[in-house]
């Protein structure tokens, strides 16, 4: 198997040895180590090129890795060789410590020029390669054009509920639950310049979706639009997700009013309230019902939606 010391001192022989591997466990191995040699480098800041050099090589075995998971079977066979590429999909490549497998099946449904392409490119700007970056990428490239987003309504509303599609620019955090699989992303900016305050009340209330990366920014939306942040809540997703300073489950959901806009209902809801989560992005309807219960009258719009809601208007350019 591929050491340390090889993906230290000859790049293009561990490159060679990934694009000749045929076994999904010698692949982990080859990953693993080259993934201790990219963290000691960044942990060390010295020398961002061995580090883009061994995260090179960890993104050709993940790369390895996926082409050959694509191939497998999804449901359980006979044999239990995990190095065979007849086993049971999910049981094999967990025995096997592939956790993740979904995005290295991305990243091998990349075409070979733009994979190359992205390292090149990371590598000569001096930036950090990324795993992320490369889902990234691959996922953008697969996505759909949108249709074009309709103008904001000309009716006022008491009650907006909204899920930006946050831009995550190149912190690697696509899979924190955002819209990027859905909507283009919009720039911090580019959300705080709709014009929001032209379609809300005087006395109006904003819930607004966002994680945990860009909750600085959330306050940006918020005092742009014309509100005043009050409370939250939690969404517990039960499910952990990617993180770099913690294991994510959750993401919070804001509320900001117009003057008071206290609620019509006297009952205090828990402000934390666990849901697995299932689709990408997709939030539960636990939390539209909650504001139906919480704001009994006047009008309500969800931004950004995905889906026609009776009793709610809606704008986005997935209706």
């Amino acid at each position: 198997m591929i050491n340390q010391l090889i993906i230290l001192n000859n790049w293009e022989k561990a490159k060679l040895a990934v694009a000749q591997c045929t076994r999904i466990d010698v692949l982990k191995d080859i990953r693993d180590r080259a993934e201790a040699v990219r963290a000691y480098y960044q942990q060390a800041k010295d020398g961002l090129e061995v580090q883009n050099n061994a995260a090179d090589i960890k993104l050709r075995a993940e790369r390895r890795i996926g082409e050959l998971s694509r191939e497998l079977p999804i449901k359980q066979g006979n044999r239990s060789d995990l190095t065979s590429s007849h086993d049971g999909k999910k049981l094999s490549l967990k025995q096997l410590g592939i956790q993740h497998h979904e995005r290295y099946e991305a990243i091998a449904s990349l075409p070979e020029k733009e994979f190359e392409k992205h390292i090149q490119e990371v590598k000569a700007s001096n930036q950090e390669l990324t795993t992320m970056g490369v889902v990234r990428l691959a996922r953008q490239l697969k996505r759909p054009q949108p249709t074009e987003t309709p103008e904001l309504p000309e009716k006022k509303y008491r009650i907006i509920y909204a899920d930006p599609p946050w831009s995550y620019g190149n912190s690697g955090l696509d899979e924190y639950g955002h819209a990027e699989r859905h909507y283009p992303t919009m720039a911090i900016e580019e959300i705080c310049a709709l014009p929001v305050k032209d379609i809300t009340e005087e006395n109006a209330v904003l819930f607004l979706w966002v994680t945990s990366p860009v909750l600085e920014d959330a306050f940006k939306i918020i005092n742009s639009w014309g509100f005043k942040y009050k409370t939250s809540f939690v969404w517990d997703k039960v499910k952990h997700n990617f993180g770099y300073y913690n294991s994510v489950r959750h993401e919070f959901l804001l509320v900001a009013t117009k003057h008071s806009c206290l609620p019509d209902e006297k009952k205090l809801y828990d402000s934390v309230i666990s849901i697995e989560r299932t689709k990408h992005s997709e939030k539960p309807e636990y939390f539209r019902n909650l504001i139906d219960k919480l704001y009994t009258s006047g009008r309500r719009i969800e931004l950004f939606a995905r889906k026609k809601i009776k009793n709610w208007d809606n704008y986005g350019n997935e209706i």
